[in-house]
């Protein structure tokens, strides 16, 4: 720092932890940027926001504004994938010093011939910056002015004029300007921030009843993934499972003669990791499969479980990779009170920790170099962070389009702690908010604090780990409530299907977990078939599509509404093209009823002008012309989805 430096810049918003992490965004959205600048005295003040992209790495410069209290605010639009560089600098701007002393002194009515000649060092600086022959005309006209004394009252003219501010303003004297420390953003594509997922087992696609489903069988499937506007299919491991301590139906401990065994157990004598489950197919079928679901504008989803099965090639290749008790034994993994018996954890303390991490990269390249371009992560919260902070950034070096969700419902600091090292989206706790307040407090978590800068939800109504309590035994008006809940709150969403859609919901009693689960038994499911909820989540997930407002998470208002069995949110695009009014039912017995008032101020829109609010489910449309306004849902269709037009 410079002594002569008199400018502090502070409070820079947004930045993570001293900006020792990036903030997120997607190509084409705006990073908005607040920061407090002051120094002494009475000076004029000018600060730029400078900005590196990623390629090619010549800067843009933004002029930032202030507004009120010394609080200076400034924007950019980020245009490309990768990292964006930035900071703040700021600095006493004495040509603009220079031009106010004299406007004051001028209302004061004083005379201001020795301002003029103190105001030529100014130009002189103009001179050697500016381009054009005009500009530098103009100025050496100024020059001769300002040293004239029978020219007094053009001089002055001149000397306050609007295109000399703007030459000022264009190139500015920073000397002893003050730098804030420099930040990131990292820009992923439009699909980290929208996406609607489907998730399926597909050893349970075959049309034939106790027949291992194939590849090929997941291709039959892929037009009816489609036709629901799901644009991301996600895969359970599709690796070799286990044979030594393989689960049987139910979680048994010991598996019956032909038992599937758990996908999550990776690892037999047919391989591991970078093998495939040989009654799936091959690996040509595999790509094969890729490349039809991409036609159908859909991405395949792998999931990268990093742990594996007792009898995993790693075991015998690699001891040195995992934990051994003194009796030679190794521990199996547990979260009490729940035991996998089947499964072996790696152990990150090992002295050979460097082999271990690059042998786990070199799965997500090997399988990002076949063509997935999604992972959804199993259970990450139980390897270290700053593992997965480099795992990420070495797969994006190579292949950028890269997209990681987390599969983590554990605390919310673990959670958010595995957004700020990379991952692009994040499991949350929407599957056990249900209360009305507990969905607004959830929201406003997401959405106003710190979290809607890094943390990237992905709401889903259910896994095949989880069975909630509201949904077992649940109706029909449940599940479509849950899932336009999920749809319309969140721009990433998921289900696991077909449980999800065909309502099957048995539960293993006073456990969320689902009765004679999928995960230890390869499934008969009739796949032709078709309900109400296959309709209506299929329409949602259009209109999701064709509406901007749906397409992200953070510009959310929720509505008065006087009735704790109805909530109602607005969402809006930063264009405010598209505006959104959702009204959902949360009593999946009763018709419930109320009145809600828009947030008028926010949507730009008059209170009291008429407007049209137009159901995209149902393609009714409704005149309002009040402040308040009449809603009324029955569970038949639980749900409003409104574009509001004036």
């Amino acid at each position: 720092m410079k002594k002569q430096q008199r400018v502090l810049i502070e409070n820079i918003q947004p930045q993570l932890n001293c900006s020792e992490f990036p903030i997120k965004r997607v190509v084409g959205e705006i990073v908005h940027i607040k920061t407090d600048i002051i120094a002494d005295g009475h000076d004029v003040l000018q600060a730029s926001l400078v900005v590196y992209p990623p390629e090619p790495k010549k800067k843009e410069e933004y002029r930032l504004t202030a507004e009120y209290n010394d609080t200076y605010f400034g924007q950019f639009t980020v245009s490309k994938q990768g990292y964006y560089t930035y900071f703040i600098e700021a600095w006493i701007d004495h040509a603009l010093n220079w031009q106010h002393g004299i406007e004051a002194k001028l209302k004061d009515a004083q005379q201001v011939r020795s301002e003029l000649l103190d105001g030529i060092q100014y130009l002189e600086f103009l001179q050697g910056k500016v381009k054009s022959k005009d500009d530098k005309n103009y100025i050496s006209t100024l020059q001769a002015l300002f040293q004239s004394e029978e020219e007094y009252e053009k001089a002055i003219e001149e000397a306050t004029s609007g295109r000399l501010r703007e030459l000022f303003e264009a190139y500015p004297q920073k000397k002893f300007s003050a730098k804030s420390k420099k930040m990131q953003v990292y820009v992923d594509r439009e699909k980290a921030r929208f996406s609607t997922w489907y998730e399926f087992f597909p050893r349970s696609a075959s049309e034939e009843k106790g027949q291992h489903g194939t590849f090929k069988d997941c291709e039959r499937l892929l037009p009816k993934i489609a036709d629901m506007g799901f644009d991301t299919l996600y895969f359970p491991p599709i690796h070799p499972i286990g044979e030594k301590n393989r689960k049987g139906k139910n979680n048994a401990t010991t598996a019956e003669k032909g038992d599937s065994g758990v996908p999550w157990g990776i690892g037999s004598k047919h391989g591991g990791h970078k093998s495939i489950h040989p009654n799936l197919g091959t690996e040509k079928e595999f790509k094969d499969l890729i490349r039809k679901a991409k036609t159908f504008g859909i991405e395949i989803a792998m999931d990268i479980a990093l742990q594996a099965a007792p009898d995993h090639p790693y075991l015998e290749e690699h001891p040195e990779w995992f934990k051994f008790r003194p009796d030679g034994t190794i521990q199996y993994a547990e979260n009490p009170p729940k035991k996998y018996q089947d499964i072996v954890n790696f152990n990150f303390e090992t002295e050979k920790a460097d082999d271990l991490w690059q042998e786990l990269l070199s799965i997500g390249l090997y399988w990002a170099g076949k063509g997935i371009k999604v992972f959804r992560v199993d259970n990450p919260h139980t390897k270290p962070f700053l593992f997965w902070n480099w795992f990420i950034e070495e797969i994006k070096k190579d292949y950028p389009d890269t997209l990681f969700l987390a599969e983590a419902f554990s605390r919310p600091k673990i959670m958010q702690q595995l957004a700020k090292q990379g991952f692009s989206q994040s499991y949350t706790y929407f599957t056990w908010r249900v209360e009305k307040q507990d969905l607004i407090d959830y929201m406003i978590e997401l959405t106003q604090s710190e979290m809607k800068e890094y943390f990237r939800p992905n709401f889903w109504p259910n896994t095949p780990d989880i069975n909630p309590y509201h949904l077992q035994g649940a109706n029909e008006a449940m599940h479509l409530l849950r899932y336009a809940l999920a749809a319309t709150l969140s721009s990433n969403t998921g289900i696991y299907g077909p449980v999800f859609e065909y309502m099957i919901t048995e539960a293993i009693p006073g456990k969320e977990e689902y009765a004679d689960s999928e995960k230890y038994e390869i499934k008969q499911w009739d796949w032709s078939k078709e309900n109400k909820l296959t309709h209506l989540i299929s329409k949602i997930n259009h209109i999701r599509k064709e509406e901007k407002a749906l397409q992200q998470t953070n510009n959310i208002e929720f509505c008065p509404l006087e009735n704790d069995k109805l909530i109602a949110f607005c969402k809006w695009d930063d264009a405010m093209e598209s505006k959104i009014l959702v009204v959902v039912n949360l009593d999946p017995h009763y018709t419930q009823k109320g009145t809600l008032r828009l947030p008028f101020e926010t949507l730009g829109i008059t209170v009291g002008n008429p407007l049209n609010v137009h159901d995209l489910v149902t393609a009714n449309t409704y005149s309002w012309h009040h402040e308040w306004n009449y809603v009324e849902l029955h569970p038949a269709l639980p749900f409003h989805v409104f574009k509001i037009k004036l």
